[in-house]
């Protein structure tokens, strides 16, 4: 980017007041935000993702891809969509997570950077967001192999073991290891420089595919006349990826603190990560690691990608996060009245269906100032 190119952005930011991240994102240059950012993840949103089913896919048109990537887009061309799916559903799973907090997991609209600086930071943050995507690529490719949408792979017929008493294997097992080793191989692709961030980034991907393959569960079906289970056919089956969020939220509620360390080698300095403090457990190949404090995000500010919490709505009976005190950062918070028409009333009908009124309700809504 020339120097011209950053003075008329600046003067444009600056006539319009535009404090957001979009603008900061054009002033710190593609080049700051490739080299921080795996921006393929940029392929779960806007018109590429809405074009990917119906459109052939370019892998040199995805943004952001290393030279390995780029391979793999060409070579396993017909994955690429649950590629896709997958850091989509990692983001919405996101989303929900961090609902009520002051951080929310929110997402820019037409920036390759999807979430902004907030990711440039080794913070706990960081390190969620990297397990849920991988998580959720490892997932979504698993379940296209076991429903068909995917010919390349299929079932997994490798762990199934003698069969329990009463039931027999059946179904179609998902191949949670396949997709496991396709999000491996592309997500960690990047990975590979030697310092403290790939270190911390690969494996916060490992963690998020390790918790797939730690809650996969074996799923029965009976089958008999009239409902009877005369015969029970089982299989292994991935669980609801919520079950997942949950999981990793939890892993981020808990995540072990490190610190970089330079280490002399034949190839250069590598760095590497211990844990900060010797008298806690250290973290497994389960457990989330990060380096560096996060941002308190009470306040808009576009070099830490902190929107702040203004407007955003919080519970005024809850203590926790999510409570108008806390999520306000002591601000004080609006209220403000808002009718809302709901079904009422319900009654059923044999048979068989349900009828119901309208009502108008008025609840209590608070903001934050």
């Amino acid at each position: 980017m020339s120097a011209h190119v950053g003075v008329l952005l600046q003067r444009f930011c600056e006539t319009f007041r535009m404090i957001y991240l979009g603008c900061f994102l054009l002033l710190s240059g593609l080049t700051h935000v490739m080299a921080t950012y795996p921006i393929w993840w940029s392929l779960a949103v806007g018109h590429q993702y809405s074009s990917m089913g119906t459109q052939p896919i370019l892998c040199s048109s995805i943004p952001g891809l290393v030279p390995k990537q780029l391979r793999f887009c060409r070579n396993y061309v017909e994955i690429m969509p649950s590629v896709a799916e997958g850091v989509k559903i990692g983001i919405q799973e996101c989303q929900h997570q961090f609902r009520g907090r002051r951080w929310n997991c929110t997402t820019i609209n037409d920036n390759l950077a999807i979430f902004g600086p907030v990711l440039d930071k080794a913070t706990r943050e960081s390190a969620f967001v990297h397990a849920i995507a991988s998580a959720g690529v490892a997932f979504a490719v698993t379940r296209a192999c076991a429903d068909g949408s995917a010919t390349i792979c299929g079932c997994d017929t490798r762990h199934k073991g003698p069969p329990g008493e009463g039931w027999k294997w059946g179904g179609c097992s998902e191949d949670v290891e396949f997709g496991s080793m396709v999000s491996r191989e592309f997500a960690d692709a990047r990975e590979n420089r030697p310092d403290a961030r790939s270190a911390m980034n690969r494996h916060n991907n490992e963690a998020g595919r390790t918790s797939l393959n730690d809650n996969m569960f074996l799923k029965c079906k009976c089958h008999g006349l009239s409902g009877s289970c005369e015969v029970k056919t089982c299989w292994w089956s991935q669980p609801d990826f919520r079950v997942i969020g949950d999981y990793m939220k939890d892993k981020y509620d808990s995540a072990s603190e490190m610190v970089v360390e330079k280490h002399k080698e034949s190839r250069g300095w590598v760095e590497t990560l211990r844990p900060k403090y010797n008298y806690f457990k250290p973290p497994t190949e389960r457990d989330l690691v990060y380096y560096e404090s996060s941002p308190n995000f009470c306040d808009p500010n576009p070099e830490t990608g902190s929107f702040g919490t203004r407007d955003r709505i919080c519970n005024l009976t809850s203590h926790g996060i999510d409570g108008c005190d806390l999520l306000c950062c002591g601000r004080g918070h609006n209220t403000r009245t808002e009718k809302r028409k709901e079904k009422c009333h319900c009654i059923f009908h044999w048979c068989c269906y349900v009828s119901c009124q309208e009502c108008v309700r008025v609840y209590d809504v608070h903001t934050c100032k």
